[in-house]
């Protein structure tokens, strides 16, 4: 499976569990597709394909967007919002804070777009959660 391949089966889907979603494709070294659920547009999940793994990330903010003062205490929350969250992560890619799933190559399509909605729910509640340490 590839990002392509991927695309293809989500929109052939149309809609799951409720939710429309729309496949953009990036160009670029690694293959990347933008995977939006119509309803959070302003969260889109980016995944890749490798041999090994679906990668699905969600970005939430950057660190410019965090009280200096609060750093200590959102990283305190973060780790304390790990284990509770389901099929997620939290991490940060450079200066951005995201959430993050993974899935094996032969996820199917009903496991694949089930994680993507989760990642995207996740992430609002991440954000809500999150919301006094940022500016």
């Amino acid at each position: 499976m590839n990002t392509r391949d991927l695309a293809l089966r989500i929109s052939d889907l149309s809609s799951f569990e409720g939710y429309e979603f729309d496949c953009q494709p990036i160009p670029g070294d690694t293959e990347v597709l933008q995977i939006t659920l119509r309803e959070f547009e302003e969260l889109p999940s980016f995944v890749s394909v490798t041999d090994t793994q679906i990668l699905c990330i969600t970005y939430l903010f950057t660190e410019d967007e965090v009280k200096p003062e609060s750093r200590t205490e959102l990283l305190e929350e973060m780790l304390e919002l790990n284990i509770p969250m389901p099929l997620s992560s939290f991490a940060k890619l450079g200066d951005r804070y995201v959430v993050f799933g993974a899935l094996a190559v032969n996820s199917d399509i009903e496991d694949i777009c089930h994680e993507i909605i989760t990642l995207t729910e996740n992430a609002v509640e991440s954000i809500d959660a999150l919301e006094e340490f940022l500016v």
